[in-house]
């Protein structure tokens, strides 16, 4: 490459017509709110509170029908549609596959709401059921199992389609939602103002959601490094543990996908799949089993309560169930254009079908497991009484979770592996944060290039500026409030992507012509 050539590659490193806007706006939501606190706080509450009445209805719906439209794509002839070459095996094995999909949707999260959330349901139960009792125990931990069930991941997935298939089969060189939704709004849209609205509203999303993320993931590490080391919790020790999440995230997604992301997504599964043994082995074995079983039974049981509960009548008050739905989806839908866009990069030659069932299937199982071991832990320490975990949560949430590991043998052991796997959840996820913000903005051809390493490097450094000035903040109320706002306009670019998928395959015909003919290539080996 000549001199003036390796010149122009530097210049056009970002788009910074789509980064630039997008960055700006995050700048200007977050610095009020670390200017007037208090105000801000009240002010963002005030919203939450009201997103949770009038649109309860409305994200309980949405969620619902992009599990309908998953299993639509996925088992109608547009499943088989191949990703990519059809001759060609898929990039991941199955288990590394999995593996990535879980890394990037679970992540830190799941170590906190497995460990704790159940005991937020049994304190404010749903249905007039009475706090603490038998019943609001089994809702606690059946609830924190429906948070991490197919609605969730039917939102993380189902942009994907369309991003995959712009990518690896139509071969357009950037990864963008506008690109997606060119077939719908035409070439004049998608070229001029139209286009870089979406994809700055996508970028707005992304990053708010990764600075919420490391945000909410700082907690799980911190108070068990306070406990391990019996050092005072203090926004200096965040920050230290933010820089060490900064170093390890920014290595990941400077080495990439293949000797970074999936080293780490895979290895992981298996220190947490050695954690959950030890839980199970060192703890109350017997126990976690049983309640993992009745967990389930009563998940079943009630997934459709569940899923449509808005309690309308409020005939008994309202509960933690109506707000944090409203939150989870609202925070699920602020990820939804990420989670999609990178499963699309790591889904050549997947058909639809394996992309979305993958998705839907496997973090789901995961998920389940992690919360029946780490819930039925929770929950058998409440009961025996070793840790009153009720009365934790009220004040604390966080503070619950060293109490209950400390509660194991070899406790020192049991919260170092956990603050392990837990750094590494957040690692993977916030790595693929950076790679595909790097992927969406950069200026190289996606379908043949990865994204710039340098650009990943100063996506890093932005996530992490951002990270902190809303940690500084204090409170997990802004940080709802902001996921909720960023959802909504999400949600609708979600329905405009699903239906430019489809017309796209209908254009191209791809259920002929993109199918595989050797049932063979249909097992990767």
């Amino acid at each position: 490459m000549s001199k003036k050539s390796k010149e122009t590659s530097k210049r056009k490193l970002i788009d910074y017509r789509i980064f630039a806007p997008s960055l700006l706006i995050v700048i200007l939501i977050t610095i009020p709110f670390s200017m007037y606190e208090t105000k801000s706080l009240n002010l963002l509450n005030s919203i939450f509170d009201k997103i949770v009445e009038m649109f309860t209805w409305g994200y309980i719906w949405y969620a619902i029908i992009l599990v309908i439209a998953a299993l639509y794509l996925s088992f109608s002839k547009y499943g088989n549609v191949v990703l990519g070459d059809p001759t060609e095996k898929p990039r991941f094995t199955l288990f590394e596959y999995s593996s990535i999909l879980i890394a990037m949707g679970l992540g830190s999260t799941i170590m906190r709401t497995g460990m704790v959330q159940w005991a937020s349901v049994a304190n404010d139960p749903p249905a007039g059921v009475g706090a603490g009792t038998t019943e609001a125990l089994m809702w606690g931990n059946s609830y924190s199992m429906f948070l991490w069930s197919f609605q969730v991941f039917a939102i993380f997935v189902m942009a994907a389609p369309a991003m995959a298939y712009i990518l690896h089969v139509r071969k357009k060189p950037f990864m963008r939602i506008s690109e997606a939704c060119r077939t719908i709004f035409g070439d004049k849209f998608t070229d001029g103002v139209g286009g870089k609205v979406l994809d700055v509203i996508f970028l707005v999303s992304i990053l708010s959601g990764a600075a919420v993320t490391l945000g909410l993931g700082a907690p799980i590490v911190t108070y068990n490094l306070s406990e391990l080391f019996n050092i005072e919790l203090s926004f200096g020790l965040t920050l230290g543990v933010t820089i060490i999440w900064v170093f390890l995230f920014s290595l990941s997604a400077y080495l990439g996908i293949e000797r970074g992301i999936k080293r780490l997504s895979t290895f992981n599964m298996y220190l947490a799949g050695a954690f959950a043994l030890f839980v199970i082995i060192a703890g109350p074995g017997i126990f976690i089993l049983n309640y993992f079983t009745d967990s389930v039974r009563f998940l079943l049981s009630n997934y459709v309560n569940m899923s449509l509960y808005t309690n309308s009548l409020d005939m008994e008050g309202s509960s933690h169930i109506e707000s944090y739905t409203v939150f989870w989806f609202a925070y699920s839908a602020t990820w939804a254009m990420l989670h999609s866009v990178f499963a699309a990069k790591i889904s050549r030659g997947r058909t639809i079908k394996e992309m979305i069932l993958t998705y839907l299937l496997a973090p789901t199982l995961i998920s389940w497991v992690a919360t029946g071991v780490l819930g039925g832990l929770g929950v058998h320490r409440y009961l025996t009484g070793a840790v009153p975990v009720l009365e934790t949560v009220k004040e604390d949430s966080m503070a619950a979770i060293p109490q209950i590991l400390s509660s194991l043998p070899i406790s020192t052991i049991a919260i170092t592996v956990f603050i392990i796997v837990a750094t590494i959840f957040l690692t993977t996820t916030l790595d693929s944060t950076t790679y595909t913000i790097a992927s969406y903005t950069g200026t190289e051809n996606m379908s043949k290039a990865e994204p710039s390493k340098t650009l990943r490097i100063i996506v890093a450094a932005i996530i992490t500026v951002i990270a902190l000035i809303l940690m500084r903040i204090g409170g997990l109320a802004p940080l709802e409030v902001l996921s909720g706002l960023m959802g909504i306009p999400i949600i609708v670019i979600q329905f405009l992507t699903i239906y430019a998928a489809k017309k796209m395959m209908d254009e191209d015909q791809a259920w002929l012509t993109n199918v595989r003919k050797d049932k063979s290539m249909q097992q990767n080996k």
